[in-house]
């Protein structure tokens, strides 16, 4: 069984735990959803292949696409298995033709080299940078892959539009919070930010608050 990464409970509480004593609104706020469910990805491959998937699909429609996928790999989903793969069997796992080519670019950065996913650099910007090589994988795939499959701490989606929905929330603000403010607005978090992210996309489902 692939080992799972990403933040784990107690990392989770610890981190919310400390921000919370720092932050007034926040604590209030966490006392009425309590504490998020982990959010943990094994490292590798497989995990930014299946976040290609699950672009602009729904979770339904991904889960679907991935299990055919998984079934022409045969359970191996390993870089050079997937370039063996034809344009018709990608096809029929329900792959469109910009997502075969993202696949296909993902699958050939790590033949060549270009890209291991298994050491990326230990810099948040730089492992994004090596990340955003890759055709189909924008700084928000990125950023999610570190958060969940590497469990960087720090790590903060702020062009997520669940985390921008789930600020002004918390903030009450009058309208959704553009990137750049979301950027700003998380900054007195560091580096606990990681856990906020996960907090935040746990707020937007709870109607404790």
């Amino acid at each position: 069984m692939l080992r799972l990464v990403g933040l784990t409970r107690q990392q989770l509480k610890r981190s919310l735990d400390t921000v919370a004593r720092g932050d007034r609104r926040f604590a209030k706020a966490l006392r009425a959803t309590g504490y998020p469910e982990p959010r943990r990805r094994p490292r590798g491959f497989a995990t930014l292949l299946r976040t290609i998937v699950g672009q602009q699909v729904s979770v339904a429609s991904a889960n679907a696409i991935w299990a055919k996928l998984e079934a022409q790999l045969e359970g191996d989903c390993e870089a050079h298995r997937l370039a063996a793969l034809s344009e018709e069997n990608l096809r029929a796992c329900g792959l469109s033709r910009q997502k075969q080519r993202y696949a296909r670019s993902l699958a050939q950065h790590v033949l060549d080299g270009e890209l291991d996913v298994l050491a990326l650099p230990r810099d948040d910007e730089e492992a994004i940078e090596c990340l955003t090589q890759v055709q189909g994988i924008g700084r928000w795939s990125a950023e999610v892959y570190l958060l969940f499959a590497e469990g960087r701490r720090d790590v903060w989606p702020a062009g997520d539009l669940a985390i921008q929905n789930g600020l002004a929330q918390l903030f009450r603000l009058d309208e959704r919070p553009k990137e750049k403010q979301t950027r700003a607005l998380a900054e007195a978090w560091s580096p606990h930010r990681g856990a906020m992210a996960i907090w935040t996309w746990h707020l937007i489902n709870n109607a404790g608050l």
